[in-house]
């Protein structure tokens, strides 16, 4: 009995090795080569969503991947490719998107944000300062009261 559960054991674990093989490409020169590095590690997994295609496992990645081989063996250019891929999956696939009026908000937005920031600040700080100014003047003026009445009383004592 035990040899049946160990012989089941080692089969399944095989047949999860077997499983994860690892993809391998061939290319013809060099260029092809780099140019499938640089576009898996430039193109944004849509499934993902963080990861690049050549991070990813998820199986839209893999046919990613190799949509990008067959492409880059057909000797389609690096920007064919991004083209084609745009095409079908909108700007999300690319860590860079272009500017226009829908990926605005991407570009502009911490821009705003930190000038909005920044105003805020400076704003803030400009009314403390009056604040502080005005408490100043009316701390002056009062100590200044005070201080007169002091110096009469101490004349008046004086003189007696």
């Amino acid at each position: 009995m035990k040899k049946w559960i160990i012989a089941l054991a080692t089969s399944l674990l095989l047949v999860v090795t077997a499983h994860a093989a690892i993809e391998v490409y061939e290319f013809e020169t060099l260029e092809q080569e780099q140019q499938f590095k640089e576009l898996g590690n430039t193109l944004r997994c849509p499934k993902c969503q963080n990861n690049t295609i050549a991070d990813s496992n998820a199986e839209l990645a893999v046919d990613l991947r190799h949509k990008v081989y067959e492409m880059t063996k057909e000797g389609k250019s690096k920007q064919d490719i991004i083209d084609y891929m745009i095409a079908r999956y909108g700007n999300f696939v690319t860590y860079n998107p272009p500017f226009t009026i829908a990926t605005s908000i991407l570009w502009l937005g911490p821009i705003a944000v930190v000038l909005f920031g920044f105003g805020f600040i400076l704003i803030r700080s400009r009314k403390t300062k009056a604040k502080s100014g005005a408490e100043k003047q009316q701390w002056d003026a009062d100590k200044e009261a005070r201080l007169k009445a002091l110096l009469n009383e101490k004349n008046d004592g004086d003189k007696q």
